[in-house]
């Protein structure tokens, strides 16, 4: 895949069941509020050792708060090599109301 695809939350969660990646590019504090179960923080300090650590066959689905900045996060990751990156359509706002059940909230950052 050269490009990644946009998807609705219902296949980013049928993705997760899976095992994809998650990873949320908002910003720390809003992140640490609340965010999608398991999901990894990702932001310019975090983006090089995720880089370097990744599996990058591995489905990798990027959230925001609404889906715009996603996109260029995920079309980003496509350019560092990843083969099967999404982004999420409707974005973390969609998310949290789609499934309420799968966030969370960090204890300790």
């Amino acid at each position: 895949m050269n490009e990644f695809k946009r998807i609705p939350p219902e296949q980013a969660q049928a993705l997760r069941e899976q095992g994809a990646v998650v990873v949320d590019v908002r910003d720390p504090a809003t992140f640490a509020a609340l965010h999608i179960s398991g999901s990894k923080h990702l932001d310019n300090h975090s983006l090089h050792a995720f880089i370097q650590a990744a599996d990058l066959d591995a489905p990798t689905v990027v959230v925001c708060y609404h889906g715009n900045s996603s996109q260029g996060a995920a079309a980003y990751l496509i350019s560092q090599g990843f083969s099967d990156v999404y982004s999420m359509d409707g974005g973390f706002e969609l998310w949290r109301t789609t499934y309420p059940a799968e966030t969370a909230q960090d204890t300790a950052e």
